[in-house]
């Protein structure tokens, strides 16, 4: 050991084993490597030498959902509102701003207004975030639902990830704590179960009925895990689903709005892909409780639901401003005294994306000035996902060992992969698991990145990857087709 090194206070085997313990695959070694090519494919000058020059001139980060990274355009409403309340000596001539770049009055209004309520996004607001943002965020709720909704019971979040982090926090109150998990999973919940100390209770998605929900494995899962002395408290859902893309039907939300009242259970929603459906119509948990609650009065009244979304994904794509919120659905007011105390630790949640998720929950109506010009680049986002989505999925039908179910929302697919034995081997010797010998070898013959089915869990001897379609175009496509191809022949 080196003098230095004798002279630190951490090490690696001496910091938090739980720490050390949480994976993150979305952001993983596979990750790291595209970054690293990244940047050897921005030096430009001086030009790289012929034996360490790569086979392709771009990467391609279909690893993430971060749809700007991969050039989806902001809104024009959004960043234009967000300019004035950045700086708001551009309001003192309306007429430059009008004519000179092109706003429209009800941008220069919005922008007015909440700076009126927040009077500067470079102050912190109300822990539970600025309260005239949170009555938006309950009258979208109430047009999505029609139900109502009470802002008091809404908490304005650095995206769902801080807000996952807050309830899973106060809800994990001892080792033996469980979660019931879907498996595929985005790994968040894993990682931060593992950083808790408190334990994961996997129930697996029905791949032959388009990631479905089986209600029968998250009973069997359920029951299970009580034998073994955990006390499950809670079930995620991802609606629609993240990585698998799926989109659960309203009987599948009552579902597992009906389990969860018989066995207890918090119900956590994760919504964030709300507006991301392109086949049947979104559900939101809340609105399958308080249908459960009308046609049955008093039997789910004691049922808790915390319902997720974000600012992030949708056609809003604004995952660097961090935004978002959780409604509280049939909490005790104690307890969610307690989470109001959690999330005043951390202050509050950036305010320039509180600004962006009053937009999003209450952008141009029609009739306003800026709404043709809103709805144009809305729905333009939209179909070229779904259209992107589509041939992406046409491809892998092509392709010889792959399977996937068809698109239906979020922003990803799922295939499975059946890989060769020789490929099998291969990745054994390179010590990796098979999935993920196939994306770094994807990634370094072609500069897209994508991650391995292990990485959100999988059923045992199944294989697959997840992958974003929302890089720009299609012919990224057809470079994995030719990939796949090729790898094939290798090892067959």
């Amino acid at each position: 050991m080196s003098s230095t090194a004798a002279l630190k206070s951490l090490s690696i085997d001496n910091i938090n084993p739980h720490v050390k313990e949480a994976k993150y695959a979305v952001r993983g070694e596979l990750a790291v490597r595209s970054e690293k090519y990244r940047a050897q494919l921005k030096k430009g000058y001086p030009p790289t030498p012929p034996e360490e020059s790569l086979p392709f001139d771009q990467v391609i980060s279909a690893n993430i959902g971060n749809p700007q990274q991969l050039d989806q355009k902001p809104i024009t409403f959004f960043r234009q509102v967000l300019s004035l309340v950045e700086y708001p000596p551009l309001l003192e001539n309306e007429e430059v701003l009008r004519s000179g770049l092109g706003y429209k009055q009800d941008v220069i209004d919005r922008a007015r207004w909440l700076l009126n309520e927040v009077k500067s996004v470079g102050a912190y607001s109300a822990s539970q975030g600025v309260p005239a943002i949170r009555e938006s965020v309950a009258r979208y709720i109430e047009r999505r639902d029609g139900y109502p909704s009470d802002p008091a019971n809404i908490f304005l979040s650095a995206g769902a990830s801080s807000g996952v982090s807050t309830l899973m926090n106060v809800i994990c109150a001892k080792p033996e704590t469980g979660i019931l998990v879907p498996i595929p999973q985005y790994p968040l919940y894993t990682a931060t179960l593992a950083v808790l100390n408190a334990r994961c209770v996997p129930y697996y998605l029905d791949e032959s009925k388009t990631w479905g929900t089986d209600l029968s494995a998250i009973k069997q899962s359920y029951q299970k895990a009580k034998s073994e002395g955990t006390d499950v408290r809670a079930i995620v859902i991802i609606n629609p689903g993240n990585p698998t893309g799926a989109s659960l039907s309203a009987t599948d939300v009552r579902n597992v709005l009906e389990f969860a009242a018989e066995e207890k259970l918090v119900v956590l929603a994760d919504e964030v892909y709300q507006t991301n459906v392109f086949v049947g119509q979104f559900t939101s948990f809340k609105k399958g409780l308080r249908d459960l609650q009308k046609e049955q009065p008093g039997k789910f009244d004691n049922l808790e639901v915390a319902s997720l979304n974000s600012i992030s994904k949708g056609m809003v794509g604004e995952c660097g401003h961090r935004g978002g919120y959780f409604e509280l659905t049939g909490f005790d007011p104690k307890v969610a005294e307690q989470i109001y105390k959690f999330v005043s630790i951390m202050l509050c949640a950036p305010v320039t994306g509180q600004c962006l998720l009053e937009m999003a929950v209450n952008p141009p109506k029609e009739g306003d000035p800026s709404y043709p010009l809103y709805k144009e680049e809305y729905d333009a986002i939209a179909k070229g996902l779904e259209d992107r989505a589509n041939a992406l999925y046409e491809q892998f039908k092509k392709m010889e060992g792959v399977e996937c179910q068809s698109p239906q929302g979020s922003m990803y697919l799922f295939p499975t992969i059946h890989l060769p034995q020789k490929a099998i081997e291969a990745a054994k010797a390179e010590n990796r698991l098979p999935d993920e010998f196939y994306c770094f070898r994807l990634l370094d013959a072609t500069g897209i990145c994508v991650v391995p089915g292990s990485g959100f869990g999988q059923k045992e001897g199944t294989l697959h990857f997840r992958t974003t379609f929302l890089a720009p175009g299609t012919e990224w496509v057809g470079k994995i087709t030719e990939f796949h191809r090729g790898f094939m022949d290798e090892f067959r």
